[in-house]
């Protein structure tokens, strides 16, 4: 297979790379030139937001394109047009966050989508323009030749949102942690390497349409997760686990402070680990343990230096130590693993 990545450096882009080398797969990758690629691409150089940014991919012919582009949809239109009489298929990794919000829990690839996004458009806001993304590459390749990856949470090695690295560097700095609950609270999430395995399933398939691609609900805990971490680290941190009214009430933001976790019962709970993904899964998705992802984050973390990249484009994420200890400080112990229930 000849395959064209835009990007292929940083996260989703650099384990489809690494993936398609492992198959013995063609890779040529696009990008500005910021990061090292894997050995053994082609690399061509280009800034899809400067004018002639995709004049290095004139010439060539590819079995499929896999972009991962999340601003202005106009970058899309413009790669896709561009390459449309010489890719046989185009992927776009797009993400659920498409869905008018908020999806139910359980929503399918059928559920109503955001509405106002245009496939040529300059940026709006996050659900627009991966929507306009997908449209753009409707537009250029058509429902037969065009792949939508609607991810969920993504996770692993090459992290550069700092959500796993933020709670591996938590638990490993020890003491007392604290733990959202309930422990047992469902997760979905996939992890970056399982979803660029399926990503090259699907072009070997011929796959078309728009999918789910995040694990089955409750393939991991929040519960598994932290302890996970705390394994891994070999760290004596001892996970307090406290109710979600005690977190909430301390001002306390699900998703971005205390990253992974929300609520359970929220709107963002069924919209963010509620999906139904039975349509990925029946097409070859398979998810590796937790256990897995976090050791193996933890030792790329670890590799370089400790401290994961972070995209200019995303907020931060974590919880200061001050507002924790303060929480803690006031948050009644279980005597077991369960959740604070004060």
């Amino acid at each position: 297979m000849r395959l064209l990545v835009l990007g292929g450096t940083e996260f989703a882009g650099r384990a489809v790379v690494e993936a398609a080398l492992g198959r013995g797969w063609e890779v040529t990758v696009l990008n500005r030139g910021r990061h090292a690629p894997p050995a053994g691409v082609r690399v061509l150089r280009g800034d899809r937001t400067a004018p002639g940014g995709l004049d290095a991919l004139a010439g060539g012919e590819w079995d499929a394109v896999v972009d991962t582009w999340s601003a202005a949809p106009r970058a899309v239109h413009e790669a896709a047009r561009l390459l449309a009489g010489r890719a046989g298929r185009y992927v776009y990794v797009s993400s659920c966050s498409v869905y008018a919000w908020a999806p139910p829990a359980g929503y399918t690839e059928d559920a109503p989508v955001v509405e106002g996004a245009e496939p040529d458009a300059g940026p709006t806001d996050y659900a627009r323009d991966k929507r306009g993304g997908e449209l753009a590459a409707l537009a250029a390749f058509g429902a037969e030749r065009s792949l939508f990856v609607r991810a969920g949470l993504i996770l692993g090695p090459y992290e550069n949102i700092g959500r796993l690295p933020w709670w591996l560097t938590r638990v490993a700095r020890g003491g007392p942690v604290l733990a959202p609950g309930p422990r047992e609270l469902a997760l979905q999430y996939v992890d970056v390497r399982d979803l660029a395995e399926w990503v090259l399933g699907s072009v070997e398939r011929e796959s078309s349409g728009p999918y789910n691609v995040i694990s089955p609900r409750g393939h991991a805990t929040m519960g598994s997760l932290l302890e996970a971490c705390a394994r891994v680290t070999g760290s004596a941190a001892e996970l307090r686990w406290t109710s979600a009214d005690v977190v909430l009430g301390a001002g306390i933001e699900p998703w971005t402070q205390l990253p992974v976790w929300i609520p359970d019962g929220s709107e963002g709970y069924g919209a963010l680990h509620c999906a139904d993904v039975s349509r990925a899964v029946g097409t070859g998705l398979s998810c590796r343990p937790v256990e897995e992802t976090v050791a193996d984050t933890w030792a790329w973390l670890r590799g370089i230096g400790g401290s994961a990249p972070r995209r200019p484009d995303r907020p931060p994420v974590g919880l200061d130590p001050a507002v924790e200890a303060t929480v803690l400080t006031g948050t009644p112990l279980s005597g077991g693993p369960g959740p604070v229930t004060s």
